[in-house]
């Protein structure tokens, strides 16, 4: 049995009903308590699940047969005597995270105890919505795949999280903003294409998991992640928790109407905060100064103006070009406005930058302060901090990573209405088993005869 259908049979819940199910249920429990306390004595895991010692045990063993828990030794307990602990094996099994830039896409790998065992960043890309940006998108994450340590089978890569910018439903898999002229959902195009169950999220929201649970984040419940790229996203943790929306569309920050201008957005509106506070307003603008006479050091590197990316403006700045030091203060009070505006809603903790721009740190995070200082609520804003992410480009894949093992471990997976479906017809056959059982023993005929004919 390899590690894929292994996990199956540990988590599928559809194959099972009554003790079946309850165990798996159990074996659940212990990756995720183990996951959070990284080693645990059996009496621990015992009071954790709720049963006794012998049954933890029994499927502690089970465990460790399948090589999916180990036996870490003895250490002193409180009581001074010694207990063995068990921990997850690190390299029973893998998680594959694709973060898609506009120009490159940087790709991550986890292992079971969600250390980073893998990474390959800024690989050449261009995203474009088109079946040949797709096969490409395909070819390099087969490439990444190939070139993995021998170790390193696929068959133990259980899941891929992939993190597209736009309208991602999470819960179906279809992207509305790349990808979209097949008729089935985008996720499960590159499923069978690459033989890896496979979640799609948006790429901020992903960044946002990332940024939560390994980036500066300490007792924060309450966070916005802003994505800060060619255009603007957000994700947002309410109560430590990630919020969707209805839909799956919630974070679309970028396209809050802030400005009375004629500037269309790529969403086909006006006026959205992306046209004035974004990575493409910030190219817009160079073009614009450098047509009325500015000059900028990026001249000297490109003849034609149209060649500077995002990255070129950054590096620039950080070189001190004075054009790009200016535009990005620009950027930064405009962007500002927008963060004022959400600090009066939510009232966070803490607002994280991320995304391409954030690189430039106290070029762009100055002007951001003074705006939100200016423009918010001064009873609101002292309760928030304001942070540069520290993970940078690690975030989106880490955060892809940790969504698609979150989708394995989590008790829904993707196609919820079968899942639900199935989970009533278990329920159903459990009920109706536990029910003529009583009627047995109660020795009442005529009801059980009434009862199987239902």
């Amino acid at each position: 049995m390899t590690k894929s259908q292994l996990f199956s049979d540990v988590f599928d819940e559809n194959q099972s009903s009554g003790v079946a199910l309850k165990n798996k249920e159990l074996k659940k429990i212990i990756f995720n308590f183990l996951d959070k306390v990284d080693t645990s004595s059996i009496t621990e895991l015992s009071k954790e699940l709720n049963i006794s010692v012998p049954k933890t045990t029994s499927l502690i063993n089970e465990l460790i047969k399948n090589e999916l828990i180990k036996d870490e030794g003895k250490v002193e307990s409180t009581g001074g005597r010694k207990a063995n602990m068990y921990g997850l094996v690190p390299d029973a099994c893998f998680f594959l995270g694709v973060d898609i830039k506009k120009y490159y896409i940087n790709i991550g790998l986890l292992n079971f105890k969600k250390q980073l065992v893998n990474q390959k960043n800024r690989i050449a890309f261009k995203l474009e919505n088109t079946p040949e940006s797709l096969q490409k998108l395909l070819l390099i994450i087969r490439t990444f795949i190939k070139d993995l340590p021998t170790k390193i089978k696929k068959d133990k890569i259980l899941s891929m999280g992939i993190n597209l910018s736009g309208r991602i439903n999470n819960t179906n898999g279809y992207s509305y903003s790349f990808f979209h002229f097949q008729e089935e959902p985008l996720s499960t195009y590159i499923e069978n294409q690459i033989g890896i169950r496979t979640y799609l999220e948006n790429d901020s929201r992903a960044m946002a998991v990332g940024e939560f649970y390994v980036g500066d984040i300490t007792n924060e419940k309450n966070v916005l992640f802003v994505n800060v790229d060619y255009g603007i996203g957000m994700g947002i943790f309410i109560d430590g928790k990630i919020y969707y929306g209805k839909s799956g569309f919630s974070g679309e920050f970028g396209h809050t109407p802030v400005f009375n201008n004629e500037i269309i957005c790529h969403c086909g509106k006006k006026g959205c905060l992306e046209t004035e506070a974004s990575g493409s307003a910030i190219i817009r603008l160079l073009h614009e100064k450098i047509n009325e006479g500015s000059t900028t050091s990026l001249l000297k590197r490109h003849k034609n103006i149209t060649d500077i990316t995002l990255t070129d403006i950054i590096q620039a700045a950080k070189q001190e070009d004075t054009l790009c030091i200016e535009l990005l203060a620009e950027i930064g009070e405009k962007l500002g406005r927008g963060l004022a505006m959400l600090i009066n809603i939510f009232n966070p903790e803490l607002i994280i930058l991320g995304g391409t721009l954030s690189e430039t740190d106290d070029y762009l995070r100055l002007p951001v302060k003074s705006a939100i200082n200016k423009y918010s609520l001064s009873l609101v804003n002292t309760d928030t901090q304001l942070k540069i992410s520290k993970l940078g480009e690690k975030a989106g894949y880490l955060g892809a990573c940790l969504l698609a093992r979150n989708k394995i471990f989590s008790e829904r997976e993707i196609s919820q209405k079968s899942r639900h479906l199935g989970n009533i017809s278990n329920s159903y056959k459990y009920l109706r088993g536990y029910f003529l059982k009583i009627l047995e023993i109660s020795q009442m005929p005529g009801y059980l005869g009434n009862l199987e004919k239902t």
